[in-house]
């Protein structure tokens, strides 16, 4: 058998992270420009910042989320970086994140560093938007199959910390610590031929502790195989799934609610409704009145990226920046109650620490990195989302 190095074998087309940290991964004009830099004895002691100037779809808010990798990228180098908390929902033109140290230290590093924060933050900020619009309805990341397999951790991660309240990936749960999460596949109601067969050899082999939620829209009509599941199961019954609501003609919401009166009616409305297929924060937000869960997949697992770019704002202690660009450093200071937000000259501060509102107003964007030692202790992704979910109290969709 053919090892990966041999011409001509199958191979995985991804990085590894020394590949990444050597700069393997950028782009040819960063690694021309190291060359000139170093030739010409041009490097300089800089400052650059991360802003985004806008959202997709003109989304009014952003999730911040990607810091840990960035650190971890950087770590030994010999850079300072200042940043707000990841899990920070910011708006346009904020900084999130700073980087001091000499140009040729991370020139290679800008496509990484900001691979890994447009993509995370963009899972997470729609992870949020899903999550906001469901409310108290918990929301599942079902989006593993949708992305490269390598990549299922960053996306569980983002979209944990964004709101969603499971993941499905195995690897991703390790990683964050959680019990993945998930319901049965489509495959294992066709091997069996029947959807009742199948939720009970689920209901006698699997453990216990899991729920039991059945795919009721393999074979007959979502209705009468609710009922039979229901009549079947009984109290073992946790909650039955729709899964393919663009393949059902006629108004999905009234169908859901006529499952929901037909369980009521006959004693089941312990069994709970869960939907997935093609959700996004519309959609949920048109069926909240009928169901009680989601599981989200591709919306969130390909959300769009938030764009972040990367300018250089100071150079040898003096603020310095191309056209359109405010330069020099600068300090983003928050309401801690209205969570609203002055970006200031760093060093200047504001004239009054107290909000319009009443709330105190306190600096968000602070060292992480020193000389590149990480400063501040590294938050358990469940401490990340509690962040996030507090801060959407304040931020509409």
């Amino acid at each position: 058998m053919k090892s990966d190095h041999e011409e001509g074998a199958p191979r995985f087309y991804v990085a590894t992270p020394q590949e990444i940290r050597e700069g393997k991964t950028t782009d040819i004009y960063f690694v021309r420009t190291h060359e000139i830099i170093e030739k010409k004895n041009l490097d300089r002691h800089v400052k650059a910042e991360f802003i985004a100037k806008g959202f997709h779809d003109d989304w009014p808010w952003a999730v911040f989320s990607g810091l840990e990798e960035i650190l971890s990228l950087v770590e030994g180098l010999p850079l300072t970086i200042r940043a707000v908390p990841e899990g920070t929902v910011f708006r346009s033109y904020e900084p999130v994140m700073e980087i001091e140290g000499n140009y040729q230290d991370f020139c290679l590093l800008e496509t990484a560093i900001l691979g890994l924060m447009c993509q995370s933050s963009g899972v997470a900020t729609k992870a949020a938007r899903c999550k906001k619009a469901a409310g108290e309805r918990p929301v599942l990341s079902f989006g593993a199959r949708r992305v490269h397999p390598a990549l299922t951790p960053m996306v569980d991660r983002s979209a944990y910390i964004g709101g969603c309240d499971g993941i499905s990936a195995v690897k991703g749960a390790e990683l964050l610590d959680v019990v993945p999460t998930g319901t049965m596949p489509h495959a294992l109601i066709l091997l069996f031929g029947d959807t009742v067969e199948a939720a009970e050899a689920f209901n006698e082999i699997v453990d216990p502790k899991v729920g039991r939620v059945v795919l009721i829209d393999t074979f007959n009509d979502e209705k009468f195989e609710a009922i039979r599941l229901a009549e079947a199961l009984r109290e073992k019954l946790y909650a039955i799934r729709l899964d393919t609501p663009s393949s059902r003609r006629g108004n999905f919401p009234r169908m859901i609610e006529e499952i929901r009166w037909e369980l009521d009616i006959r004693g089941f409305s312990h069994v709970k409704i869960f939907v997935s297929g093609g959700m996004n924060e519309d959609k949920i937000r048109q069926l909240n009145p009928y169901v009680d869960a989601y599981g989200v997949g591709t919306a969130i697992s390909n959300a769009p990226v938030v764009d972040f770019s990367m300018d250089i704002i100071e150079i040898e202690g003096k603020p310095f920046a191309k056209k359109g660009k405010m330069s020099g450093s600068k300090q983003v200071f928050r309401c801690t109650r209205c969570l609203q937000e002055q970006v200031v000259f760093l060093g200047t501060g504001v004239e009054d620490l107290t909000c319009d509102c009443g709330g105190t107003l306190e600096p968000i964007l602070n060292p992480v990195m020193v000389d590149g030692k990480t400063t501040v202790a590294l938050q358990h992704p469940r401490e990340i989302r509690g962040y996030v979910l507090s801060q959407l109290e304040h931020f509409e969709l």
